[in-house]
């Protein structure tokens, strides 16, 4: 048995996904590019970049991963790029995204020859946290003023418009997509492309993928632009689990198993929202709320069913535990880190990482 704590992609799960997401490229001629912030694992893109057009980045770092290990399209999107950035930028893209229209002139020159957009924050989102909504107040995440942005036209070739997040609901998404119209359309109708960003869950369970397909297909054809899907979670939903042993159990109040892995440390993403770690079977008689090993007092996966009552040694699996969860892993506390294993096609089981004491020694000085 492999040792815990590790996350277990596997890639027949990954390809259910990935199937869908074929089928909209397929049929509503959309591009889809994997938004490295919320996957990065490269140990499976020789099976992603089979079924997607590229990677797109949110830091130099994720646009130089996704030249180096991704086939296909490298956008690159930064908030704010750096001046000690842009040579290596411009050496590992095929298109930038600029954030803003003083980052666009500023680096103007430095750009010329590469293909350029603009990211537009057209005000409306799907969020239901203020911390991850990209049209809250005082956004700094793109333009919003439809005039400021005309003025700049003849220095880009397309837009971002990223305003969708953990959005499974294909109404609200027509009916955001039509506010972009309404706002930015005369200007959409002169670019080339134009990418709706990430947070759109179509490859989710009954998500109407024909209507997807067709409303993308009406908008691409009406505005006569290439247009670009960003998807993140949409590509690796239930692809992956954090697999862990439990060490401990103990009583105070209600029944507390403590296992060798860390939300704080291996799931943060879900700490962050105040969000419990997914469990599947969650039934049965006897209650424990699972924790994690770090000192945070509120190192807590969340409370679950089991069948029978744990006791030391049992192994246990959070699912869906692939997006945002590898690329947030830290070091807190110097808690192991959990290994990286795949699943293959035809059901073997490879570790392709693990992590080590010197690999804490080495991220810090």
């Amino acid at each position: 048995m492999i040792q815990t704590p590790y996350y277990l992609i596997d890639k027949q799960k990954l390809l259910v996904n990935l199937e869908k997401i074929a089928y909209v490229r397929e049929n509503s001629g959309a591009k889809a590019l994997l938004a490295l912030k919320c996957f990065a694992t490269w140990s499976v893109f020789d099976l992603m970049q089979q079924y997607m057009d590229g990677t797109t980045s949110s830091s130099l770092y994720e646009l130089k991963l996704g030249r180096q290990k991704f086939a296909g399209e490298t956008h690159a999107y930064s908030v704010a790029w750096a001046d000690d950035e842009i040579e290596e930028m411009v050496a590992n893209c095929d298109k930038i995204i600029f954030n803003s229209i003083g980052q666009l002139e500023r680096f103007a020159e430095r750009t010329e020859g590469t293909i350029r957009g603009l990211r537009v924050n057209p005000q409306v989102s799907s969020s239901d946290y203020l911390l991850a909504d990209p049209a809250r107040p005082f956004s700094r995440l793109g333009e919003w003023d439809p005039e400021k942005i005309a003025k700049v036209m003849g220095q880009i070739s397309g837009f971002m418009f990223h305003n969708n997040c953990e959005n499974g609901s294909f109404e609200l998404f027509d009916k955001m997509l039509s506010t972009i119209e309404e706002r930015f359309g005369h200007l959409i109708a002169q670019v080339e492309w134009v990418s709706l960003g990430g947070g759109i869950h179509f490859t989710g369970e009954g998500y109407p993928l024909d209507a997807f397909c067709a409303r993308l297909k009406a908008f691409s054809e009406k505005y006569g632009v290439q247009v670009y899907l960003e998807p993140g979670e949409a590509a690796i939903t239930l692809s992956a689990s954090l697999e862990v042993t439990v060490l401990d159990t103990l009583y105070n109040g209600k029944n507390l198993a403590v296992v060798d892995s860390s939300i704080e440390a291996h799931m943060l993403d879900l700490l962050i929202y105040r969000l419990n770690a997914k469990m599947a079977p969650n039934d049965g008689e006897h209650t424990y709320m699972v924790c994690g090993k770090s000192c945070l007092a509120g190192d807590i996966f969340g409370e679950y069913q089991f069948d029978k009552p744990l006791k030391i040694g049992d192994r246990l699996s959070f699912i869906d535990a692939a997006g945002y969860t590898m690329v947030k892993k830290n070091w807190f506390n110097g808690l192991k880190m959990p290994s990286i294993v795949v699943k293959q096609l035809d059901g073997s089981i490879e570790v392709v990482r693990q992590f080590e004491f010197d690999d804490y020694l080495s991220s810090l000085s």
